[in-house]
């Protein structure tokens, strides 16, 4: 199969033609078919701490931001949420959290053993960068994947965006790559419309997604908080107007279909920044652009506005039994269904393996 080229991609990324990317989001839902078939797995998310010790300048989680209200759940508020998710069919929890240095690795070890103990579920951890001991640990205890965005592939705007933590640690890119070495499925993905972002990064960020061979790659849009630097204006990264990536909902389909062209068995998700800037339609728009997943939030009401790495989150007020049949309604309004078990990248793969190949026949439509 040829490959998409770095320049087919950039032309992609600069196509604005509706019908040209009608064509492309159609050929991007047909490898989506092809590869990991009609299935939208729905993976419960628990957002467990909105502490965090880091100062990424776009995140209104960062240690900074004195006007949040931080709270962290209890391990029972965690375990009642993943009973939840098993209740309503799910086959996956995420356990998500700012980088809280009092999450100790013995204490989400625990949960983790619990979960996989007393449910069917998977366990996806989202927890920053962390140890290598900690990792391990995590992973013996039955941990299945683990989630690490890395935002940008564009090495001097990450070092802008995300002041270091551990100045001799590994850059996310390495940390990725170990965790695959572990036995996690690992999940990475980018912001699109970063202030300072080119389209020749955002290309790149694609071609670091396939280079890395990831399992699951989330993709969203930008989108400000007041109470940070990039968010206020106060950090303007210099970029010439013309090489700006715009942040708004098209770059981002454009995105995900581009992404699951590249990378035809992973577990793209369409996402609640999506949905926040869409309200109406911009889950299904995802969907019918090559993602596979959705994530309704299983957290405790009383804590979803809290966890602000962005403003005005979608979704914040639901039940997770409502989030569920609504998501749901918009799953089979497309014509899918939701997804059993746990869904995972190498039950694609061997999907894939037995299908033709409709992927290859994207190369011969040029931007």
């Amino acid at each position: 199969m040829k490959e998409l080229t770095k320049l087919e991609i950039l032309k992609w990324l600069r196509e604005q033609r509706s019908s040209r990317l009608a064509e492309l989001y159609e050929r991007a839902d047909a490898v989506r078919k092809q590869s990991v078939g009609d299935a939208v797995h729905l993976r419960g998310l628990i957002e467990i701490s909105s502490h965090c010790v880091r100062q990424c300048m776009y995140c209104g989680l960062r240690q900074a931001n004195r006007a949040l209200q931080r709270y962290r759940m209890t391990r029972e508020e965690i375990l009642d949420c993943a009973r939840q998710a098993e209740r309503l069919g799910y086959g996956t929890v995420v356990m998500q959290a700012g980088e809280d240095d009092l999450l100790t690795a013995e204490w989400i070890a625990e949960i983790v053993r619990w979960i996989k103990r007393e449910t069917t579920l998977a366990v996806t951890l989202s927890l920053g960068e962390r140890r290598q001991d900690e990792l391990k640990l995590w992973r013996s205890a039955g941990a299945d994947r683990y989630l690490l965005r890395f935002e940008t592939s564009d090495a001097n705007l990450f070092r802008v965006i995300h002041p270091h933590r551990f100045a001799d640690g590994p850059g996310r890119l390495t940390l990725l790559r170990q965790l695959k070495a572990l036995g996690y499925e690992a999940g990475g993905g980018v912001m699109v419309g970063i202030p300072g972002q080119s389209f020749d990064s955002l290309a790149e960020d694609i071609l670091t997604f396939r280079a890395l061979d990831l399992d699951m790659i989330g993709i969203g849009p930008y989108i400000a908080h007041a109470d940070t630097p990039l968010g206020s204006g106060a950090l303007r990264p210099a970029i010439l107007p013309s090489e700006q990536v715009p942040s708004n909902e098209e770059m981002v389909y454009k995105m995900i279909a581009l992404t699951r062209i590249a990378c035809p068995t992973a577990n793209i998700p369409s996402t609640t920044a999506l949905a926040t800037i869409n309200r109406v339609d911009g889950r299904k728009l995802g969907l019918k652009a090559g993602a596979n997943v959705v994530m309704p939030n299983l957290s405790p009401t009383k804590y979803r506005r809290l966890y602000e790495i962005y403003p005005e989150k979608a979704c914040i007020e639901e039940s997770a039994a409502d989030c569920s049949q609504c998501l749901r309604g918009q799953i089979h309004s497309l014509g899918r269904f939701a997804g059993e078990g746990q869904g995972g990248r190498g039950e694609f793969e061997n999907l894939a393996s037995i299908l033709p190949d409709v992927s290859s026949r994207f190369v011969q439509l040029q931007a």
